[in-house]
């Protein structure tokens, strides 16, 4: 049996073996490079038991204090990105539908702000947040400042990946909507975006895991989410490597798990079975 390949052309016998012993330099060449800076850091210093010991050892007296600090960090983390990953969702959705809806003499103001937030970085929509607002009197809590400006920049981002999905739809789906009776309204709520949540899920996690790591951007206006308490410990501690690398791997941690919990409810969704279909959908609209 002969493998066709479309891309490129099937390597031969010498181009094999030359693509094995570059492999075997390279992984050579990468291990010398780890073992010159494991060799570099340890002359420093950076992998004494002193500079480790508070981050992995119980019997340390500052272990307890460290990650407490660090738990009050992440619980600050987790409280901002739930609050930005709720509003975002909301507003997005909202943003979505009106552009979707909108008649043309205001659409230029819906895409206007659309548009506006997502040229400009995320960092300065929070920095615009925590310095322009109380300018104006508006006196919030720090984490706040930071939960409006990733909700301004996320929810621009999550409005044109529903729009996208609702786009995404085949036409019929509206007018059987609208053929039986259903306002305009009720067809979006009931039909259209239903439909466009599940086939837009994959990015919209993305998305989610992106509001999550983007609560790090906290530490410029002082908010003492986990990078921020990690920047403080360092202080103390004098380990910034060890301490990043734990601020890194919680991170990594957090996100995985809240990916593959995202992962789950797509699964779940997706499951035959459900009653989730557009003419069933339809029916309970008509019935209501």
């Amino acid at each position: 049996m002969t493998t066709t390949h479309v891309l490129y052309d099937a390597p031969g016998p010498r181009t094999r073996r030359r693509i094995r012993w570059g492999t075997a330099a390279l992984l050579t060449a990468l291990a010398a490079v780890l073992a010159l800076v494991v060799a570099r850091l340890s002359r420093q210093g950076q992998l004494d038991e002193a500079k480790w010991s508070p981050l992995v050892n119980p019997s340390d007296p500052q272990f307890g204090l460290v990650w407490d600090f660090l738990g009050g960090g992440l619980k600050a983390t987790l409280q901002a990105a739930a609050v930005s990953i709720v509003l975002s969702l909301a507003l997005g959705s909202a943003l979505a539908v009106t552009r979707v809806t909108a008649a043309a003499w205001y659409r230029w103001a819906v895409v206007g702000f659309i548009e506006l937030f997502r040229g400009v970085p995320v960092v300065l929509s929070v920095f615009f947040a925590a310095r322009v607002l109380p300018e104006i009197g508006v006196d919030l809590p720090t984490m706040w400042f930071l939960v409006i400006g990733l909700t301004l920049y996320n929810s621009v981002v999550i409005a044109e990946v529903i729009r996208a999905g609702i786009q995404a739809l085949p036409k019929g789906q509206g007018e059987a909507a609208y053929a039986i009776g259903l306002t305009r309204g009720a067809t979006l709520r009931l039909i259209l975006l239903p439909q466009a949540f599940r086939i837009t899920l994959p990015v919209l996690i993305g998305q989610l895991v992106v509001v999550l790591k983007d609560t790090s951007l906290g530490f410029i206006i002082s908010y003492e989410e986990l990078l921020r308490r990690g920047q403080i410990a360092v202080q103390t501690l004098e380990n910034p490597l060890q301490m990043f690398f734990v601020v890194g791997a919680i991170f990594i941690l957090v996100n995985f798990s809240l990916s593959k919990l995202a992962e789950a409810v797509q699964r779940r969704l997706s499951r035959p079975g459900r009653r989730s279909d557009p003419p069933a959908v339809v029916a309970a609209g008509t019935a209501a």
